[in-house]
């Protein structure tokens, strides 16, 4: 297996495994989609592995992107200001490129157990999303939080979320924000499996070695036929969430939702 920065990579019997190295809270950016992209393509690579496991270490599954890291902050001020003239091409490339890479996980061609241990919390959640299936806890809690941010769903979620919950239940996660619980998340179908939490890493083990134990070839037939076109909508879908979000990251709400949630109260929206 390779090194990578801010992931760890293994393969444990025909199962390979991604942990995420970034906590408490596994903010994640460009580079570390991107590693975990390559670490799928490797899987895809190695005819021992049939079946693999996203975990994550800390406090947090994956928090999604970190709106208060000061190099963000000042990309996008740079981002916003460029929109604000009209020229919204220019403002696309980080972001885009972060999508390009999500989009790669989509094209991976072997099941992927994501273990969510935590929060599962905006581009969070749509990583989360993209695995086949999810264990989780009591304890976690998964959110499309994007418009109490004054934002825009990201991340394929537009597509992703409704074709596993249906599209009223994503509808009420994207329109109120609200954080769903680990038991939610399992009577919606959100997530397959609920153990303790303690035991969350453990039960996507065994639930990716059970997959494992079936034929390798069936396995990818099968997957490809599950998901035929998935990660083509995933990019068409990414395409018109990053003009709505580029556009909503200009606005005066999008600082405020931003600076509210940072200050845990609730924010003051105006509609600009």
């Amino acid at each position: 297996m390779s090194t990578y920065k801010d992931i760890g990579v293994e393969r444990v019997g025909h199962v390979g495994t991604i942990e995420i190295r970034r906590p408490p809270l596994n903010f994640f950016d460009i580079s570390l989609i991107n590693q975990i992209a390559d670490a799928l393509d490797e899987f895809d690579r190695d005819i021992e592995i049939r079946a693999s496991v996203l975990s994550a270490q800390g406090k947090a599954f994956c928090a999604g992107a970190n709106f208060q890291d000061p190099a963000r902050q000042a990309q996008e001020a740079r981002e916003a200001d460029k929109a604000a003239k009209g020229d919204p091409a220019d403002s696309l490339g980080a972001i885009n490129h972060l999508y390009i890479q999500a989009v790669r996980i989509f094209r991976a061609k072997k099941p992927i157990v994501a273990a969510v241990q935590g929060a599962a919390i905006g581009g969070g959640l749509g990583l989360a999303v993209s695995a086949d299936f999810r264990v989780t806890c009591p304890e976690a809690r998964f959110s499309a939080n994007f418009t109490k941010l004054g934002f825009h769903p990201g991340f394929g979620l537009t597509t992703t979320l409704p074709e596993l919950i249906g599209k009223n239940n994503a509808e009420l996660m994207f329109y109120t924000s609200r954080r769903v619980t680990g038991e939610e998340a399992v009577k919606w179908g959100l997530a397959n499996v609920l153990v303790p939490q303690d035991q969350v890493k453990a039960e996507a083990m065994k639930l990716a070695g059970e997959i494992a134990e079936c034929s390798p070839l069936g396995l990818l037939s099968t997957r490809a036929t599950m998901r035929a076109g998935l990660a083509d909508r995933v990019m068409a879908a990414t395409n018109h969430e990053l003009t709505e979000q580029t556009r909503l990251r200009a606005t005066e709400d999008f600082k405020e939702g931003v600076k509210a949630t940072e200050e845990r109260r609730v924010a003051n929206f105006r509609g600009r």
